[in-house]
């Protein structure tokens, strides 16, 4: 093995205990998270070997005695003096493979806290909570904390029809923005804004080993609007959002949207899979509409030398990527650590940002 390998093979413990074999027979890892939460972790480790001081090779890694279900699982990744922990979660399920002329092989599939979330299903009725609100609750009735700060309406009623927490706290989360995760124990329900990752120079050529950019006008809009009625007032709800949205989390450059009356004219969309019963609640789902889409104007699909530091919601600045994509203000929404022997350390992120540099476009 290379010395590049071995400086960032990862370390794996076990409940809490340094399972040194792991990373010897371990064939690839991948550990994935996007803005909707749950990390997941898919390890293939080779299964023939020897175990302990038996002399005789045999089957590894089915037996229990190092991997099981429930046990909690931890990864860090990266130079000694520069290792970050990028997966603390629990096992969910064991595979194995046997094949002819191929050494056997297990892989373990382990997910974050958010899995209690994603395996309970409830049929409940919420009264007079934000969205925030019922993030806090949720976590109450699964036995951990909360951290939330996501501005919005507080709604009359919302239900919850046979959907796990996880499911549900998505669907309340799209409405607004917010994002949902897991530090430590902690579940955490925040807008962007209120999310803050590292901020991560990345230049091609250096750690940034290839990249994808895109700016698209397909799914930008002039104006999201929302309408609905209003029972207690009887009268109608028309609430509408535009480019001014986007505007706090912009520094310079052209937007979608007015790049999209510049090249192609107005275009107006409604958001109609949700019917608001109030005011402002239409106000707030209009917003969250305008973000999604001005957000994603330019994206950016890469693949880095191993960066430990990266996690959903880190701030990329990227050089010598073309004039109209270079620069800050690059929102990482998904990543991939992985590991194999062929290639060793590598992460895959995807980002966004709402602006394309450049007037004259």
């Amino acid at each position: 093995m290379t010395d590049l390998l071995q400086d960032t093979i990862p370390v794996f413990k076990v409940d809490r205990q340094v399972q040194g074999q792991l990373a010897r027979d371990l064939s690839r890892v991948e550990i994935e998270e996007a803005t909707d939460g749950l990390k997941t972790l898919k390890m293939t480790l080779v299964a023939i070997g020897t175990q302990g001081h038996a002399p005789a090779q045999g089957q590894l890694y089915l037996d229990g005695q190092i991997l099981d279900f429930g046990q909690e699982l931890e990864v860090s990744i990266g130079p000694a003096d520069a290792a970050r922990i990028v997966f603390k979660g629990r096992i969910s399920a064991i595979e194995a493979v046997f094949s002819g002329g191929r050494e056997p092989h297990v892989t373990v599939y382990a997910e974050d806290a958010l899995m209690t979330l994603r395996m309970m299903r409830r049929m409940k009725t919420w009264k007079n909570l934000s969205d925030a609100d019922i993030a806090q609750a949720i976590a109450a009735e699964n036995g951990i904390s909360a951290d939330t700060a996501a501005p919005g309406p507080t709604y009359d009623v919302v239900q919850q029809w046979n959907q796990s927490d996880l499911a549900f706290l998505r669907e309340r989360a799209r409405l607004i923005q917010a994002e949902v995760w897991v530090e430590g124990d902690r579940l955490c329900f925040k807008t962007r804004a209120n999310r803050h990752g590292t901020a991560i120079n990345l230049t091609q050529g250096g750690d940034l080993l290839d990249i994808t950019l895109r700016a698209d006008l397909a799914h930008q809009r002039s104006k999201i609007k929302v309408s609905g009625f209003d029972a207690s007032a009887r009268d109608t709800i028309a609430e509408e959002a535009g480019p001014e949205a986007i505007q706090a989390e912009i520094q310079g450059g052209i937007s979608g949207p007015d790049l999209l009356r510049k090249a192609i004219g107005e275009r107006e969309s409604y958001r109609v899979r949700e019917v608001p019963l109030a005011s402002g609640e239409a106000g707030a789902w209009a917003k969250a509409e305008m973000l999604r889409r001005c957000r994603s104007f330019v994206t950016a699909i890469g693949t880095t030398a191993g960066t430990a530091d990266m996690v959903v919601g880190s701030t990329l600045k990227l050089g010598v990527v073309g004039k109209p994509f270079e620069g800050d203000g690059y929102y990482v929404a998904r990543v991939c650590h992985a590991w194999d022997r062929k290639n060793g350390y590598r992460t895959h992120f995807e980002a966004q940002r709402a602006t394309l540099n450049g007037a004259g476009l």
